[in-house]
């Protein structure tokens, strides 16, 4: 039976491939009017992919990290704005049930991704704070109140934000002693205001704009995780493992539709002086070659890591930092050596590689950065 499942979700792989063709058409318009991608959402609740990550016993379709990440990889060569909203959905489905949460919240919201199209991603980044991940206290504050939870703050960065029907909102009490965590919160709900401030190089579509909290009043059971700050640790191996694997997985999709874009035109292109295609000349094919040498080593290091985990045996979040930060660099490498080769045509705004390039150097900004992937990496090594 699982055999089976498993066959049947690598055939699956076919359908993120059509919808990548499909997205890529859209892709640069979206770009230029930074607008968030309703519509490729809605292709991929019609074609069962929001909830594939979600166990199956709550309404999912049960998919390993294998698997999502081709699928990742696939929506990222088409359209990567799309592909980070579905990176995220992917890791916050596949972990909900194994946490805290009350069963009713998971049940719900699963169950809402799976038949309505429901986003949800995590939102955790303030603009005094920065990410978690570097340590501090939010400032965003749930008020205890008769029958539930009053939550205001403010959240930068908050991807999918126009999109999404829940957010995972970080947040610390107003008790004596602050408890901290995560509170559910209706993206709906009176108090909540989307402001539009994301206006950068790339991934323009993908909404990561500001949002809102003004005593957005929650249920008790909203509180869906919350404890006191020395019982956190910081993101698990599995957790990890989802976050920075997918994250690869997206960067490497940008990296393969900029080498698509390069070989497509080194085939087509045939200078007068010469007389033949590009392709043709050998200095051309070993730039190629080396595009493709960085594909190939991401692809290998992702599978590799994220078999493993499917076969829990969990690599370390120190292991799938470095393969996230390698392969980040490998796609924008594989990207720059493609506008090498194209000239002036590779950064002309009517051909897509200009934008491949604006969206691949996004990859650096995802937590974990380069710094702090290398410092756990050296201490490591040095015994510290």
């Amino acid at each position: 039976m699982l055999m089976t499942t498993i066959t049947t979700q690598l055939d699956e792989i076919e359908t993120p491939q059509r919808l990548a063709d499909e997205f890529g058409a859209a892709a640069a318009e979206d770009d230029r009017t930074a607008s968030f991608p309703f519509r490729q959402v809605e292709a991929l609740r019609e074609n069962g992919l929001l909830a594939l990550t979600a166990p199956q016993h709550l309404g999912g379709r049960g998919a390993g990290l294998g698997v999502a990440a081709q699928v990742i990889r696939e929506i990222g060569r088409g359209d990567p704005a799309v592909g980070l909203v579905l990176v995220m959905q992917y890791a916050q489905l596949a972990s909900l049930h194994r946490g805290r949460w009350p069963a009713g919240l998971v049940a719900r919201v699963v169950r809402e991704a799976a038949t309505e199209g429901a986003l949800i991603n995590a939102l955790r980044v303030e603009p005094e704070l920065g990410t978690p991940m570097r340590g501090g206290l939010p400032a965003t504050i749930a008020r205890r109140t008769g029958d539930g939870w009053l939550l205001s703050g403010r959240k930068i960065y908050s991807t999918g934000s126009e999109g999404l029907r829940w957010g995972i909102v970080w947040a610390r009490t107003d008790e004596d002693e602050a408890r901290v965590g995560q509170f559910l919160v209706p993206m709906q709900a009176k108090g909540v205001r989307i402001v539009p401030t994301w206006d950068t190089l790339g991934l323009r579509a993908s909404s990561s704009h500001e949002v809102r909290f003004d005593d957005v009043l929650l249920p008790l059971d909203h509180a869906a995780d919350i404890r006191r700050p020395t019982e956190w640790a910081i993101r698990g191996d599995e957790t990890s493992a989802w976050v920075n694997l997918l994250i690869a997985a997206l960067y490497t999709g940008v990296a393969e539709a900029g080498r698509d874009w390069i070989v497509g035109f080194l085939k087509s292109r045939v200078p007068a002086n010469l007389g033949k295609p590009l392709a043709e000349l050998p200095r051309m094919q070993e730039a190629v070659g080396a595009i493709e040498e960085r594909i190939a080593v991401n692809r290998r290091l992702i599978a590799s890591a994220a078999e493993q985990a499917d076969a829990e045996r969990v690599p370390s979040a120190s292991e799938t930092g470095v393969i996230k930060h390698v392969a980040t660099e490998n796609a924008i490498a594989a990207v720059e050596g493609a506008l090498k080769l194209a000239g002036n045509h590779g950064i002309a705004r009517h051909n897509p590689l200009e934008r491949h390039y604006r969206d691949v150097l996004c990859g650096r900004i995802h937590s974990p950065q380069e710094d702090s992937v290398l410092v756990v990496a050296g201490r490591a090594a040095l015994g510290l």
